[in-house]
This record gives structure tokens, C-alpha cells and sequence, in this order.
């Protein structure tokens, strides 16, 4: 005859090595389907390197910035249509640089703030480079006779910038020229004090 106690006894130590077999099993098994360091050719094993944007990615204010650079060059050979088409581009980068940064920002507001202005500066500064091609494009729309294109984007660049900036300013004089406003903003330098 076994005694309650004795089975209680038998039991606990039965489970405890029955648990510990089990963990061994589950570690060896799934270390033998992880990969070795040195995994046999033909496994594919993920380029960390590779998967970061690089500077020279498309999507960065280093592409946004070699298409504004190619603009420049299109401009100064009077090639036009492909300047607008740099410019176009480099509207894009900036832009959807500066929305993603905003994106993270507001993301990271109030969890971790030195995150969250770091990435509000980037889409800031991401933001003012848009706003650059912008108005490079607005002009590239003067060279070639079309105001109906270079309006739209001049009055973005005053709602975007505001129209006491410097590239406000100058946004609202092309608007002048144009005839598209018929009353000059002064200069706040110019202005009279009161």
C-alpha cells in the first residue's frame, strides 16, 4: 500500500525533471533550425547594410538634393521640360521626406520628446527644400511663357512659408510681376515705423 504523502513526493520531482527534459528537447530542436554564423551557400542571410536609405537613396534630402542639382544644369542649357521634370521630383522627395518626419514626430510626441523634435526639425528643413524647388519651378513655368502653372505654385509657397519670409516675399513679388496681385507688399525694412 502507497501513502498519499509518497505520491506527492514521487510526483513534484517527476514533474519538475519531466519539465526540464521538455525545455531541453525545444532548445535543441530549435537551434537546429536556426542557421550557423557560417551558413552553407545559397542561404540567403539579410544585409543589414542594404536595408538602411542611404544618402545616395532617392529618398533622402541627398537624391531630393541631386535632382535639384540637375535641375540646375537642365536650366542652364535651357532644356526646359526636363528641368520641370527634375523639379517635379525633387517636390516629391521633399515633400513625402517631410511628411514621413511629421509623421514620426507626432508619433513620438510625448513618449520620448528629444525624438520627437529631432524628427520635427527634419521635417522642417525637409519642408523649406520643398519649398525651394517650388519656387525654382514656379520660375522654370515664367521661362517658358505659362503663368496659369507658376501662380499655383507661388501662392502655395506664401501659404506655406508666409509672406513676411524672404522666400515669401519673393513668391508674392513673381505674383506682382505676373499681375496676378496688383498691390506691392513692402518690405518690413521699407515699412515706417510707428
Amino acid at each position: 500500500m502507497v501513502l498519499a504523502g509518497t505520491v506527492r513526493r514521487l510526483y513534484l520531482p517527476g514533474l519538475i525533471s519531466l519539465s526540464v527534459l521538455a525545455s531541453l528537447t525545444l532548445t535543441r530542436a530549435v537551434s537546429a533550425q536556426t542557421p550557423a554564423p557560417s551558413s552553407p551557400p545559397g542561404t540567403i542571410q539579410p544585409d543589414n547594410d542594404a536595408l538602411r536609405v542611404q544618402n545616395d537613396s532617392l529618398l533622402s534630402a541627398q537624391g531630393g538634393q541631386r535632382l535639384m542639382d540637375e535641375s540646375t544644369k537642365a536650366v542652364n542649357s535651357q532644356n526646359y521640360p526636363l528641368a520641370t521634370k527634375k523639379l517635379q521630383e525633387a517636390r516629391q522627395v521633399f515633400n513625402q521626406l517631410s511628411n514621413f518626419y511629421q509623421q514620426l514626430a507626432t508619433s513620438f510626441s510625448g513618449i520620448d520628446n528629444r525624438v520627437a523634435d529631432s524628427q520635427r526639425k527634419k521635417a522642417l528643413e525637409a519642408a523649406q527644400m520643398r519649398d525651394q524647388a517650388t519656387y525654382q519651378l514656379a520660375l522654370v513655368h515664367r521661362a517658358q511663357n505659362q503663368p496659369e502653372l507658376a501662380v499655383p505654385l507661388l501662392v502655395q509657397i506664401i501659404g506655406s512659408q508666409q509672406p513676411t519670409r524672404d522666400l515669401g516675399q519673393k513668391s508674392y513679388q513673381q505674383l506682382l510681376e505676373l499681375g496676378f496681385v496688383d498691390a506691392p507688399f513692402p518690405n518690413r525694412a521699407t515699412q515706417p515705423t510707428k
